[in-house]
């Protein structure tokens, strides 16, 4: 579904906004660069664009970033990361795009100074127009001002024609308008239904995932396009207690033998856990979590069958998760979403690394709780508290594009709410969409993998037998939306995964 539609379809928000806007809040500033015409205001939201195409492109936008926070410019929501083919001058590597909200005290002028100060700190010289750039780094919005200047135009003079910062600038809002500022771009812009308007006449969503414009994430020094195929995570619990597999890899040997045999069955991810996370599990700390980890990491990622693999430590310690990325572990997967250890935010901020943020309330202990197995309705609040984790963690630092989510299934959950969560995927994208599109593109993952619901529905009391009800929720998921499925049994879920995606490629190609 296209989520744009959806609003669209009832006119009346973006045009109403636009005359609103256009009647009382749109300031125009047409001047030479000067004092007089600077906005010493309190803080004004912007948009700012980032392009590189030159030397480590990721790295250059994590300096860009930093650079931007040191100069007083606070980053409040990141777009998506995209991969785009170069436009005007075509013989030149290619592009990472992306776009930042962020809010200022600095006046237009002296923010485009600072940016291009940034812009030269980091090697980028004048060469030719459009032509390869370490770092580009362009004004798109400024608070409600509209501004004239022969240094400066705001909004950006060319947004409405390129879809590589279309994209990104979309991305940062939500379909609903969330103040009179956004309500303000909205009215700027060239189409009478303002910017959902304008990018679906462009091509919308249609134009994501072609050879010109790729939605990535960047992981273990490569950019992976995530949407092209199902990921299927396989599960390495490294505990005694865990529901379904307790006390089976404890020792490095049966670890390693255990990955080596979920490697040739398939697993694209092996997500390792030293904690137990099942209901009323008593929690070790993140010294024992460490000692029973790290020997087992380096083991595996010494594994000549990991070397095209990827491997996610399955932690809520910042401790653990710092120390398992040190070692050389891909991403951080955490059941808490950064609710369990206030330092875990900040320190997935400087590590780098994807972070699958889980919903859970509570903690294992209480996760069941009467209070915490309260919904009107489920997806809705799912996806409500889903965002709320999104947004702390960019405040963090934490970029959108390196972030995974996990509706948490048998976290917090009674039966009907895991089947109500495993056929509402599209329902909690659209409602995080409503808050932000860039989280609601973001990869989902799915764990109902021997869960306790699927035996109280079929009757299988031990974990080990539910591995047919496994299949059958994965392919649920899969067909709603689902990126990444997290299983014990490798084998039998890698061959639902492909069927399950050579039917969306057939139904894909019929449209």
């Amino acid at each position: 579904m296209n989520l744009f539609k959806k609003l669209l379809s009832t006119k009346h928000g973006i045009i109403g906004a636009q005359k609103y806007c256009r009647a009382t809040f749109c300031s125009i500033l047409h001047s030479a660069v000067d004092h007089s015409v600077e906005v010493h205001s309190p803080d004004q939201e912007v948009v700012i664009a980032l392009g590189s195409n030159v030397g480590d492109r990721l790295n250059n936008f994590n300096q860009a970033l930093q650079l931007m926070r040191k100069s007083g410019i606070h980053i409040t929501k990141h777009g998506c990361l995209y991969e785009t083919a170069p436009a005007y001058v075509t013989d030149q590597p290619r592009f990472l795009n992306s776009a930042v909200r962020a809010v200022t005290k600095l006046g237009p002028h002296e923010l485009l100074g600072v940016l291009k100060t940034i812009e030269r700190n980091m090697g980028r010289s004048g060469g030719i127009r459009y032509g390869p750039r370490p770092i580009d780094l362009d004004i798109l919005f400024y608070g409600k001002y509209q501004i004239g200047s022969d240094k400066l135009t705001v909004p950006h003079e060319r947004i409405w024609e390129r879809p590589f910062v279309m994209a990104p600038l979309m991305d940062l809002l939500g379909l609903v308008i969330d103040s009179d500022t956004v309500a303000c771009w909205h009215s700027l812009s060239t189409d009478s239904d303002g910017l959902f308007g304008l990018w679906d006449k462009l091509g919308g969503e249609s134009l994501i995932g072609k050879e010109g414009m790729k939605r990535v994430l960047p992981i273990r020094n490569h950019l992976w396009e995530w949407s092209k195929k199902t990921s299927v995570m396989g599960i390495l619990n490294l505990t005694p207690d865990s529901f379904s597999d307790g006390g089976k890899f404890v020792s490095v040997q049966n670890a390693v033998s255990h990955v080596r045999s979920m490697i040739s069955e398939g697993a694209d991810i092996i997500d390792i856990g030293a904690q137990s996370t099942r209901p009323m599990a008593s929690r070790i700390s993140a010294e024992e979590e460490l000692d029973r980890l790290i020997p087992v990491l380096e083991a595996v990622l010494e594994m000549p069958e990991m070397e095209e693999k990827l491997v996610s430590v399955d932690t809520f310690y910042s401790d653990v998760a710092s120390e398992a990325a040190k070692k050389g572990a891909h991403l951080v997967n955490d059941v808490s979403a950064g609710q369990l250890d206030p330092n875990m935010l900040k320190m997935v901020a400087s590590l780098d690394v994807p972070y699958i943020a889980m919903h859970m309330r509570g903690d294992p202990t209480t996760m069941q709780s009467r209070d915490n197995l309260q919904y009107s309705d489920v997806c809705s609040q799912v996806a409500s508290e889903l965002f709320s984790r999104v947004k702390d963690a960019e405040l963090s630092g934490v970029p959108a594009w390196r972030i995974i989510l996990d509706p948490g299934i048998g976290f917090s959950k009674k039966t009907e709410h895991n089947l109500d969560i495993l056929t509402g995927l599209p329902v909690i994208r659209s409602e995080i969409a409503k808050r932000s599109l860039a989280a609601s593109h973001a990869p989902l993952l799915i764990g109902p993998s021997r869960k306790r619901f699927l035996g109280e529905i079929c009757n299988r009391p031990a974990a080990g037998e539910r591995d047919p009800a496994t299949i059958a929720s994965v392919t649920a998921g899969i067909f709603g939306g689902a990126n990444i499925v997290r299983v014990h049994n490798v084998r039998d879920n890698v061959d639902a995964v492909k069927v399950c995606d050579a039917m969306l490629k057939e139904r894909s190609i019929q449209l």
